[in-house]
């Protein structure tokens, strides 16, 4: 039995039995965003679930709710592991796994990231429509020959703009971090079609992929890339300019689940 079987069958303990429909992943500076969608039926800590540990960074929180919108049942992470944390990348997929074991069909990945158009204002969502990844690694293992032609679902990308058209899309460009890129490094992803960068999703959403899940990805532009604009990168941005547009985020996510 995997670690993810048997963090599916410890969830189901800790809310009530029964399998889950969507999962959702929140990013840096999407937490608030989260409060917005409801009431928890369930919440527990992360670790409560075995192959889970608490969050090593401010800003990501560190529990699991449960509850319900629509008709589906709800599962919310609210922090991630990240590949820089150095616990490998299973630990970094974990929960993505956990999700499909517990009968997710449909996965929403968020991050707070950097944006290299101008357009994209701190507090900006942006729909990722595809990736690439700089991370060096994959979490599928073995000679598994996932396909990931329309990893991203369109279904899914079209339905955001169907409740708000104005939603653009990017190419999101995961590195390993924990430092944020240079402003080389910036030239470098605007040169090879990259428009968002950030620390994690990429490995979630091949992991999720792989499971057979249907994926949906969200970025919140927090800052402009490195470069851009010549001022330094901190995290507090990142987290504040999650705060400042987590009403709009939550109302989006709130009108987009149940349609899913």
């Amino acid at each position: 039995m995997t670690q993810a079987t048997l963090a599916a069958e410890r969830l189901r303990e800790l809310t009530g039995g029964g399998d889950h429909d969507i999962a959702l992943v929140m990013g840096s500076g999407w937490l608030p965003a989260a409060d917005a969608l409801g009431a928890a039926e369930y919440e527990f800590p992360v670790s409560d679930l075995p192959g889970f540990s608490a969050p090593a960074v401010e800003g990501h929180g560190g529990t699991v709710r449960s509850l319900r919108i629509g008709g589906s049942r709800v599962l919310i992470f609210l922090g991630r592991t990240h590949f820089y944390e150095g616990k490998g990348v299973r630990a970094v997929v974990h929960g993505v796994r956990t999700a499909a074991a517990a009968g997710v069909k449909t996965i929403v990945l968020t991050n707070g990231c950097g944006g290299l158009d101008t357009a994209w204002s701190p507090g900006t969502p942006v729909l990722i429509k595809d990736h690439i990844n700089l991370t060096a690694t994959s979490p599928v293992e073995g000679a598994n020959f996932i396909d990931l032609t329309d990893l991203y679902s369109k279904r899914l990308r079209d339905l955001c703009r169907e409740l708000e058209p104005e939603l653009d899309e990017g190419v999101y460009v995961q590195f390993p971090g924990p430092h944020y890129e240079t402003p080389a490094e910036i030239g470098m992803v605007k040169a090879i079609g990259g428009t968002l960068v950030g620390m994690s999703t990429v490995l979630e959403a091949i992991a999720a992929r792989e499971a057979g899940m249907e994926v949906l990805g969200i970025s919140l532009v927090t800052n402009l890339a490195a470069g851009i604009t010549g001022e330094p990168l901190n995290h507090e941005e990142v987290i504040a300019a999650g705060n400042a547009a987590a009403l709009r985020i939550g109302s989006l996510l709130g009108q987009i689940l149940p349609r899913i």
